[in-house]
C-alpha cells in the first residue's frame, strides 16, 4: 500500500491566496519532500488567514482527512508557527502523524517531541510577553498615561479551551470523523452495514487499525458509538 499524506499549506492574505505568493514555494518544498514514488497524496488544503489566530477550518478539515485515510498530514513550512499556542496543542491532540517539509528527518515519536517542546516554548514565550506588557503597562499608569484595555495572556486561554474541548477517546473521535461519509452513503441508497462496509473499502478507507478492508461488524458498531454520541 503506498503511503498516505494529506497536506496543509497556509497564506497569510487572500491576495497570497489568489497570487500564489508564497504558495508556490510550499507546494514545491512539499513535492520535494515526498519524492515521486510509492506515495498518494488523499486530500490537501489551503488556510487563508493571520497567523495569530486560532480558528482554523482548513485545518480541522485537513486533520479530519489524516485520520479517516490514516494518513500523515504534512506542513510545508514550520518557522512560523512557532507563537501559536493553539496551532501546536491542536497538532499534538489531534492523534495525526504531523510531517515537516523543511525538517525531512523529523517524524514519527522524535517529531511529536518536537512539537512539545515548541508548544513549551510558545507558552513561555506567550507569558512572557504578557508580564512585559503588564509591566509596561503599570509603568505608563504611573506616569499618568491614559491606557485602554488590556488584552495579554489571551494565547493561553484559548490554548487551555481547545485543550477542554478535545473529544475524550480516538473511538469518538474516528466516529465523528466518519459520520458525514456515512450520512453521505446512506443518502446515495448505501443503508446496510455490510453495503457501507464495501463502499468504504472500495473508496480507500483504512479502519481504524489501518486494514484496507472493512467488515459488517465494524461498521455497525461505529454506528452504535455514533448514536450514543448524539444521545449524550
Amino acid at each position: 500500500m503506498k503511503r498516505r499524506f494529506v497536506l496543509y499549506y497556509r497564506v497569510s492574505t487572500p491576495r497570497q491566496g489568489r497570487s500564489g505568493l508564497g504558495l508556490d514555494a510550499q507546494k514545491a518544498a512539499v513535492a520535494n519532500y515526498l519524492g515521486e514514488d510509492g506515495v498518494a497524496v488523499v486530500a490537501e488544503f489551503t488556510e487563508i488567514e493571520s497567523g495569530r489566530r486560532d480558528d482554523r477550518p482548513a485545518l480541522d478539515q485537513a486533520l479530519t482527512a489524516a485520520r479517516v485515510h490514516k494518513a500523515a498530514l504534512v506542513v510545508a513550512k514550520v518557522d512560523r508557527l512557532t507563537r501559536s499556542v493553539g496551532f501546536l496543542l491542536r497538532l499534538l491532540e489531534a492523534g495525526v502523524d504531523v510531517r515537516f517539509a523543511d525538517l525531512p528527518a523529523i517524524e514519527g515519536p522524535t517529531g511529536r517531541f518536537m512539537l512539545q517542546q515548541m508548544a513549551a516554548v510558545a507558552e513561555l514565550e506567550a507569558g512572557l510577553i504578557s508580564a512585559r506588557t503588564k509591566a509596561a503597562l503599570a509603568a505608563a499608569k504611573a506616569r499618568g498615561q491614559r491606557l485602554g484595555g488590556y488584552r495579554g495572556g489571551c494565547f493561553s486561554k484559548r490554548a487551555r479551551r481547545l485543550s477542554k474541548e478535545t473529544l475524550s477517546t480516538n473511538a469518538d473521535r474516528r466516529a465523528y470523523d466518519l459520520a458525514p461519509l456515512l450520512a453521505s452513503l446512506r443518502s446515495e441508497g448505501v443503508t446496510t452495514p455490510a453495503e457501507i462496509a464495501r463502499a468504504l473499502t472500495a473508496r480507500g478507507i483504512p479502519t481504524a487499525r489501518g486494514a484496507p478492508h472493512w467488515s459488517a461488524p465494524q461498521v455497525t458498531l461505529i454506528e452504535a458509538r455514533l448514536a450514543k454520541l448524539q444521545q449524550q
